[in-house]
C-alpha cells in the first residue's frame, strides 16, 4: 500500500477512536484501541516494538521501543500531553532512524480535534 493512502487509512481510524472516546484518557488506552482497530482492518501492526540501538558495531537494548508500527514501515508514536513539543518529533525521528523507517505520525490524542494533534514526519535518511 502507498504510504499516503496507508497514513490517511490510520489517521482515519485514529479519528474514529477519537470521537468515540474523547480527549482525556491514558496513552494507553488510544494504544491498545488504535492497535485493536489496525489489526481488525487487516494490517500488519506490533505495539511496543522494540528499537535496539547499535554502537560501535554492538547491537544495545537501551528500552527504545516503537508504540505502534503498521506493515512494517509506519511508526506510530502516540502522545497525551497538553501540546506536542519539539522533544516529542525528536523522538519519532529517533525511532525512525533507529529502525530505517521513512514514515512516522506523531499524535497528540489529548486535544478537541485529533486532526490538531497530528504531525506527518518523513525522514530523509
Amino acid at each position: 500500500m502507498r504510504e499516503d493512502l496507508l497514513t490517511r487509512t490510520i489517521i482515519g481510524l485514529a479519528i474514529d477512536i477519537h470521537i468515540a472516546l474523547g480527549p482525556g484518557l491514558l496513552e494507553s488506552a488510544y494504544k491498545e484501541c488504535l492497535y485493536y482497530k489496525i489489526a481488525k482492518a487487516g494490517f500488519i501492526v506490533e505495539r511496543e516494538k522494540v528499537m535496539p540501538l547499535i554502537f560501535e558495531d554492538v547491537k544495545l537494548d537501551c528500552g527504545y521501543r516503537i508504540d505502534i508500527l503498521v506493515e512494517n514501515s509506519l511508526v506510530l508514536e502516540l502522545k497525551c500531553v497538553e501540546s506536542l513539543a519539539d522533544i516529542h518529533l525528536a523522538q519519532t525521528l529517533t525511532y525512525m532512524k533507529l529502525g530505517g523507517f521513512r514514515y512516522g505520525l506523531l499524535m497528540n490524542f489529548n486535544v478537541q480535534r485529533l486532526k490538531d494533534g497530528i504531525k506527518r514526519v518523513v525522514n530523509g535518511y
